[in-house]
């Protein structure tokens, strides 16, 4: 009964070390991120996530200075078509991205990376929010928001945004009849301020008929939630494998050991 004991002790402790150095052993994960609208309802939505992880030389903005176009590509219309080139020109091992699709409140959705956790432990993201002319989320520090640290372990399960981390990129004048969302796009007045805070300014919006049909309320106050990005590492099949078999087979040896008669059981000779 102790020689079946012990060799069950050793096969969990051995699936479980095993498990562990195919996790400690690969600088490669797959990470599912998640993003949810937690606006409330017909108040904001959200063009698509542009997302980055990366080595933290990436400088999409500063707050108090003049965004440039690969901000403004976001702000202004949600495409990121001078974002991603110019991550991609700052940071070529990056892992880049975007979870796509208008989000609207109540809405999530999501999406799987194959990061390295070595060469890109932060992440960089930034969406327009709509309604507006330029408005946007994202993050103003390059290495912000640090996922890894030096093992490969992840730091952060998520990321919130609320009503008073909204940008306003300073680049378009506000005038509902040219927002996107809620008038049109094409009808850009340029504004020549600089990047600041400022979700006050949506209300400005309220009672106008959305892309997506809904009467815009905005109904934010500065501590209001709006948005979540939620990261997850996906296991590996490899590692996957080795908790079974290492949980089949101590299952397999407790079914033997519960089979055999006890000392108290044998018949004395």
């Amino acid at each position: 009964m102790y020689h079946i004991s012990c060799t069950m002790a050793r096969l969990a402790a051995g699936a479980a070390t095993l498990a562990l150095c195919a996790t400690a052993g690969a600088a490669q994960i797959n990470l599912t991120v998640k993003v949810e609208n937690l606006a409330p309802a017909n108040s904001i939505s959200f063009a698509p996530l542009h997302l980055g992880f990366n080595n933290g030389s990436f400088d999409a903005f500063n707050s108090g200075q003049a965004a440039t176009s690969p901000i403004v590509s976001v702000a202004e219309g949600g495409s990121g078509s001078d974002w991603q080139p110019a991550f991609a020109a700052a940071d070529p091992t990056a892992t880049r991205g975007t979870i796509g699709g208008l989000l609207q409140p109540g809405e999530s959705r999501s999406s799987s990376f194959l990061v390295d956790t070595m060469l890109n432990p932060f992440f960089t993201f930034a969406a327009m929010v709509v309604p507006s002319n330029d408005f946007f989320i994202g993050n103003d520090s390059p290495t912000g928001f640090r996922l890894f640290d030096a093992a490969g372990n992840l730091l952060l399960a998520a990321i919130d945004q609320k009503a008073r981390d909204i940008w306003d990129a300073g680049s378009e004048l506000f005038d509902p009849a040219a927002a996107a969302f809620v008038g049109n796009n094409d009808l850009r007045t340029p504004q020549n301020g600089v990047v600041s805070f400022n979700f006050a300014e949506l209300a400005g919006f309220d009672g106008r008929t959305t892309g997506a049909g809904y009467v815009f309320t905005s109904g934010l106050a500065a501590d209001s939630d709006v948005y979540r990005i939620s990261f997850a590492v996906v296991p590996e099949p490899a590692t996957s494998a080795l908790m079974a078999g290492g949980l089949f087979a101590v299952g397999w040896l407790s079914r033997r050991r519960r089979g055999q008669p006890s000392a108290s059981d044998v018949a004395p000779v």
